[in-house]
């Protein structure tokens, strides 16, 4: 067995030197770091100062530029200045406006909440066509004249007769208007006999109700053809049209509330080879 040790291992004495030698790397290591990243700030400064000065160099040629433009068309020197440096400010400002960071949208919790209700309430125009500033306001003054009476000068003598004939789909009413209480005469039979229904019954007094003769003039009408609701529509437009007799004034008026339009709306006829006006037998292929 020899006494010799290896050359790898160190003896006690020898570990102490080792540890302050590891120790001095160190060192030497972070302040190289350190001298580094001060060289590194040192160079981006100058990189920033010289794109500062780069940019007054550029703003200082502009409004030299701008100022000999001006002395060249004929304004005084001062006031070109003061042009020029408002000017090259406005570009400024633009450049920086155009370089302000967008904030990204924000994804909502719930998809949609955050969009606006679109919805048009019943009665309103989906495109607005027509409309001004005052449009909401020009609207409701229509619909308040629509309401209002008309003014109607009808003579009503004990032997006046107004008749005219109005029609709907396939019903014909022949109206004859004297003067009355408001009785209505359909057929030989009461009012409320003939058209059960109030909302009939409300339409067929609105152009005498208009012209405010609803308790001074007798409806007598003979109707045929239709059904109740067609011969409702046939029996108003027949007492628009007399009216129209009793006072010719009244046109404009009744025109534009639509009394006197005939309505020429009716059931589209049945095609051959189709069940209905449209609709066609089931399609099968096999």
């Amino acid at each position: 067995m020899s006494d010799e040790t290896p050359k790898d291992d160190q003896t006690p004495a020898e570990q102490p030197a080792v540890e302050a030698q590891g120790a001095e790397e160190a060192v030497i290591e972070e302040a190289v770091i350190e001298e580094a990243d001060a060289i590194v700030e040192e160079a981006a400064e100058e990189i920033v100062e010289e794109a500062i000065v780069e940019e007054i160099v550029a703003e200082a040629i502009v409004e030299e530029a701008i100022v000999e433009e001006l002395v060249a068309e004929g304004v005084d020197e001062a006031v070109a200045e003061e042009i020029a440096i408002e000017a090259v400010e406005e570009a400024v400002a633009e450049e920086l406006a155009d370089e302000a960071p967008v904030t990204p949208r924000v994804k909502p919790a719930i998809p949609g909440m955050d969009l606006e209700v679109d919805i048009v309430a019943e009665g309103q125009d989906p495109l607005a066509r027509g409309e001004g500033e005052d449009g909401d306001d020009a609207a409701a003054d229509e619909d308040e004249t629509l309401d209002e009476p008309i003014v109607a000068a009808i003579e009503l003598a004990a032997d006046a007769r107004y008749r005219a004939t109005g029609k709907r789909k396939t019903a014909v009413a022949r109206v004859t208007l004297k003067p009355g209480t408001g009785v209505y005469t359909i057929n030989g039979r009461t009012f409320d006999d003939a058209f059960p229904r109030e909302t009939l019954r409300k339409n067929i007094r609105q152009p005498l109700e208009t012209v405010g003769y609803e308790e001074r003039m007798d409806v007598v009408a003979h109707l045929h053809g239709g059904g109740v609701s067609a011969q409702a529509g046939a029996l108003r437009h027949g007492i628009s049209r007399a009216l129209l007799e009793a006072d010719p004034n009244l046109r404009g008026e009744l025109k534009r509330r639509g009394f006197l339009t005939r309505d020429a709306r009716a059931k589209e006829r049945k095609k051959a080879g189709l069940k209905k006006a449209r609709k066609r037998p089931q399609f099968s292929k096999r």
